[in-house]
């Protein structure tokens, strides 16, 4: 069967025939590619063609697909069974491994999604704090809890006023943009006592990918301070990505609370929040906080999980992002050949072409860029064998498992492309 026939059956069955509806392609007016296979840097569509890969899952599969170390501790796991509802011995030793590499988690819960990280970490920052409100900013995706939904990024801020969200939900969301640190203090010096934290990409990636101005981070966590509010990194996307520590060890930012997922599943699903013992503490059976999950801990994904973290630690990180330098600045060049003006956006190994020929700093110069270009370029990059996200607004990612020919392979498709 092929992807067209495919999608066409599943519209039948699911909403716009997907399970998450940026993978539905409406934003470079097309329709999905149906994934039957994936292995290293490569995935194969159901009719047999192999793309070279930038999406990689949106993001965790930073030692490619189908790692055998991973693979095979995932295996192992299995082989004693896929849920147990109880305690597993890797779940401590996964959180063991994430506190010697993130140690501002000194504990932490493990969870079955980002999303129910995010929502878990607010929920116990009003119950730590005592307050209701939290600042979050626009253009910012911590999944799709009700309170988060305020002008959030990814698909989300393409659907007009969230239905389904109550305006009694949200009242309790201050917004700001990303990088205007005036507007998180103007909140603080209105509703100072009653905010409970502020959450925060620390490099956004549901706009593109939005670094954070010099300062920024830093002026967070002093206003946090300041106004006795907890500071929540959202590495969900970073956690594992920008550096073995996270962003909070590329900026030198210590968060009070930190969500991770993606990476530390190995590719299962998972999500963690955590952050110091005296706030994690309140979260039940030790304090008050409820949240609970029968997938919490599954023994597979803390498995899988585990590999992947103690593979990454083999890993060269520096290398990596040295190369995706230099396949993005030469990707610029190619398309600023063809008339086209971009802007770069580039940390570690994720990165973002904005056609545009001015910064992009917020969701306001974000929504300026010419995404009908990035149609043009992801239809003809696709029919060359370069899997790229379909919608310009997301970010890209390299993995360890490319090579210098995938590289040269995507920089020989750019130089094909027409606008």
């Amino acid at each position: 069967m092929d992807s067209k026939s495919l999608y066409a059956k599943a519209q039948t069955l699911m909403p716009g025939g997907v399970n998450s509806p940026l993978r539905a392609c409406k934003y470079v007016n097309s329709e999905p590619v149906f994934i039957m296979n994936a292995k290293g840097a490569y995935l194969w569509d159901v009719e047999g063609r192999r793309y070279i890969d930038y999406v990689f899952s949106w993001g965790p599969m930073i030692l490619g697909h189908q790692d055998p170390a991973v693979t095979e501790a995932a295996h192992v796991a299995v082989d004693h069974g896929s849920s147990y509802g109880a305690p597993c011995l890797d779940e401590v030793a996964l959180a063991e491994e994430i506190n010697k590499l993130i140690p501002s988690m000194e504990m932490m819960r493990m969870v079955s999604s980002g999303t129910e990280a995010t929502m878990s970490a607010l929920r116990l920052a009003r119950g730590y704090t005592g307050r209701d409100k939290f600042v979050k900013f626009i253009g910012n995706y911590h999944g799709h809890a009700d309170a988060f939904l305020a002008a959030a990024g990814s698909a989300a801020g393409t659907v007009p006023g969230t239905p389904g969200v109550p305006e009694a939900v949200i009242s309790h969301t201050l917004l700001a943009q990303y990088n205007d640190l005036d507007a998180v203090r103007a909140h603080f010096e209105a509703s100072g006592d009653e905010i409970a934290c502020v959450i925060v990409e620390p490099c956004a990636g549901n706009m593109g990918l939005v670094l954070p101005k010099d300062g920024f981070l830093q002026g967070l966590r002093d206003l946090c301070d300041q106004y006795g509010a907890l500071l929540i990194f959202d590495e969900v996307i970073t956690g594992f990505r920008l550096a073995l520590g996270g962003a909070q060890a590329r900026y030198g930012i210590k968060p009070d609370l930190t969500t991770l997922g993606k990476i530390i599943g190995g590719g299962f699903p998972v999500g963690c929040y955590g952050g110091k013992r005296e706030i994690m503490e309140h979260m039940a059976p030790v304090g008050g906080v409820f949240q609970a999950g029968t997938l919490s801990g599954n023994p597979v994904a803390m498995a899988a999980g585990l590999a992947a973290l103690k593979r990454l630690q083999e890993c060269n990180y520096e290398g990596l992002e040295a190369r995706t330098k230099a396949l993005t600045s030469e990707l610029v060049s190619i398309i600023e050949s063809k008339g086209k003006p971009v802007y770069l956006a580039q940390v570690g190994s994720a990165f973002t072409m904005y056609f545009s020929d001015k910064p992009v700093t917020d969701m306001v110069s974000s929504g300026q860029c010419d995404y009908q270009a990035y149609a043009a370029y992801w239809k003809q990059m696709m029919a060359a064998g370069v899997y790229l996200a379909p919608a310009g607004f997301e970010c890209a990612f390299t993995s360890f498992a490319h090579s210098d020919e995938d590289f040269e392979r995507t920089l020989d498709a750019a130089r094909n492309v027409k606008f």
